[in-house]
């Protein structure tokens, strides 16, 4: 009696912070967690209806804890899961998938691949039978590894679009998120089908609350990102599109606008006059990458820095002038030098200090 209530004030628990988190962000229109971040609104609108189908999943599961025959239970466990595959999964998916910023991709496909489960589910109410879980545990396993590769090739795509288009990465990498909580998603599918191991209970109900918890951080630490599309017909003066180099002289450069945090292609195209299209064919004219052109800048600006200070005898750390060379922490500025110079910060000052 003792473990069963126990476990009612851990399922309560993980209830009410399903709901609060999902009135939390739907009602709040700023981030508590990084206030200058602006979150997607659309990821922050899926990820509430995500955690309303977790509080409304510990509803239609109540029944279970007061029936006593096993024949209701099983039935009310069945249509337990039936609704959760009709809600919770392809709410999960939809969520992992609003993260990519790059593109809209068709998130109906999340519930298309839930309707064999609900169907078989559907027959095993009708039957009040587990005999078709089998099918079900074999079906769920291939749709898992299916999701996996597919968000695999998705994730680079947008690692690759997020270099192209965005000189700082900070918070807007999202892998490790996909790989947190597809394992989370892929154990709640094991806990789904098979929920009667009284550990698992209450790991489960643990887990429910991590995810919560890890989600409404992954939204709040993700930036809003927005780079329109270049239409057809949005043609650029060729005379212009010869003296890019020139205009990012002008106005990047010479005006150190390399310096600004969340530089976008989009906002450097427009500072110089021209579209992201074809400052994009041009930094790829050039053998590089927006990202690349922009830390560049700010490494050059860096080692300019390290230099006046050295002669100037004046205190200083690395972390601090890379800080002031336009990087969000001293982890991504050493990350960038290192694949810009081939050697480590210390490496180079050191170098340096021998040449001197």
């Amino acid at each position: 009696m003792q473990e069963d209530t126990l476990y009612l004030i851990l399922y309560g628990a993980a209830a009410m912070l399903s709901l609060t988190a999902c009135c939390y962000l739907l009602l709040r229109r700023s981030n508590a967690i990084i206030p200058e971040v602006t979150s997607p609104v659309r990821l922050r609108q899926w990820a509430a209806a995500f955690f309303a189908s977790m509080a409304l999943s510990h509803i239609w599961y109540l029944p279970t804890f007061y029936f006593t025959a096993s024949d209701d239970i099983l039935l009310s466990y069945l249509i337990g899961a039936t609704l959760d595959f009709m809600t919770l999964v392809p709410l999960g998916i939809v969520v992992l998938m609003s993260m990519l910023q790059d593109r809209k991709r068709p998130l109906w496909l999340a519930g298309v691949t839930m309707v064999p489960i609900v169907a078989v589910m559907v027959v095993c109410i009708a039957s009040c039978s587990i005999t078709f879980l089998p099918v079900l545990y074999a079906y769920y396993l291939s749709l898992g590894i299916c999701l996996i590769i597919y968000m695999v090739r998705e994730v680079r795509q947008y690692g690759r679009w997020l270099r192209d288009n965005y000189a700082d990465l900070e918070h807007k990498e999202v892998w490790q998120s996909f790989v947190v909580l597809a394992v989370i998603l892929l154990f709640f599918g094991i806990y789904t089908l098979d929920p009667y191991y009284r550990a698992i209970k209450y790991i489960m109900q643990l887990n429910n609350m991590i995810l919560v918890c890890y989600l409404v951080w992954r939204v709040e630490t993700l930036s809003e990102l927005n780079v329109t599309s270049v239409m057809d017909g949005d043609d650029l003066p060729q005379a212009i599109h010869d003296h890019i180099g020139i205009l990012l002289q002008q106005h990047c450069i010479d005006t150190q606008l390399y310096l600004q945090h969340d530089l976008s292609l989009q906002q450097l195209a427009k500072a110089i006059g021209t579209n992201r299209y074809y400052l994009s064919q041009y930094f790829s004219s050039q053998g590089t990458t927006y990202n690349a052109y922009i830390n560049s800048q700010r490494i050059d600006h860096f080692m300019s820095l390290y230099r006046k200070a050295v002669a100037a005898q004046q205190s200083f750390t690395a972390q601090q002038l890379a800080l002031e060379s336009g990087f969000h922490n001293y982890r991504t500025f050493s990350n960038a030098f290192k694949h810009q110079t081939g050697q480590t910060v210390t490496g180079w000052m050191k170098g340096l200090a021998k040449a001197g």
